[in-house]
């Protein structure tokens, strides 16, 4: 087995995949003052969680956009299966053609996002990410990773606005039942969800517009399932698209 790791700002994702199945995917919180013992706890605890034994795992891959965790993770890994990981980063075979001005600065979620997205739809892509931050990319003809933009996610741009307002309360991100609100909590929600939806078909569009012609669509990301049912644009969801990212790479890659 397969144990793939995506290290994100909010989550830390794990995933057990073998033979290009992914067998289960769990969550830890991301903590940059966590120990790597604690992380070797973490995961090992997580494993036996799915009924997955450390003897089972035969290698594992790691992708990550904050370095301070890590090195902590990493050298977790390392204590509880005894293997040093494949590292998603500068000098790792992905098949693409990155035309950005500094290609080693593209993260590496990106990249894997990417990756498992041309496996299963051929380009030009637009590949959108609802995390902690929002992003979109693009993937024209001939695997070349064009670009794309980075914007506050749904709920760091909650959080700011709570935190900036003195009146407005907290929310939790459900469907809003309208778009214009009745009361200060469906305004707030309808705003953030409406208008996150909004934003996004208007970012397609120009994108779209810049490029000449039209694009699949394909998103990705932990708020996926609640922004994108409220988009005009038809678009693919993915939910597992890290995970088979680097199930890819690794396969690309693997001595």
């Amino acid at each position: 087995m397969l144990l793939a790791i995506d290290i994100g700002n909010t989550n830390i994702v794990l995933g057990g995949i073998r033979d290009g199945h992914i067998l289960f995917e769990a969550r830890i919180a991301t903590d940059r003052l966590r120990t790597s013992d604690q992380y070797g706890v973490e995961i090992k605890n997580m494993l036996e969680a799915f009924g997955a034994r450390v003897e089972d795992i035969e290698d594992c891959i790691i992708s990550s956009v904050v370095p301070p965790v890590f090195n902590s993770v990493r050298t977790g890994v390392v204590k509880v299966i005894g293997k040093q990981p494949m590292v998603v980063g500068p000098g790792i075979k992905t098949g693409l053609n990155i035309r950005m001005d500094d290609p080693a600065s593209v993260g590496s979620d990106r990249i894997v996002i990417a990756v498992a997205a041309l496996a299963e739809y051929a380009p030009p892509l637009i590949l959108l990410d609802l995390g902690t931050a929002t992003t979109m990319e693009v993937v024209a003809p001939g695997n070349a990773y064009l670009g794309g933009v980075i914007i506050p996610g749904v709920r760091i741009s909650v959080d700011a606005l709570t935190a900036r307002a003195a009146q407005l309360p907290g929310i939790s991100l459900d469907s809003p039942r309208r778009v214009i609100g009745k009361n200060t909590v469906d305004c707030m929600r309808s705003g953030i969800m409406y208008g996150t939806a909004a934003m996004i078909d208007g970012m397609i569009q120009r994108m779209e517009d810049e490029l000449g012609h039209t694009c699949t669509v394909v998103a990705t990301g932990g708020l996926a399932q609640f922004i994108v049912p409220l988009c005009r644009r038809e678009m693919k969801v993915e939910k597992d698209l890290l995970l088979k990212g680097l199930d890819i790479l690794y396969q690309k890659n693997r001595k």
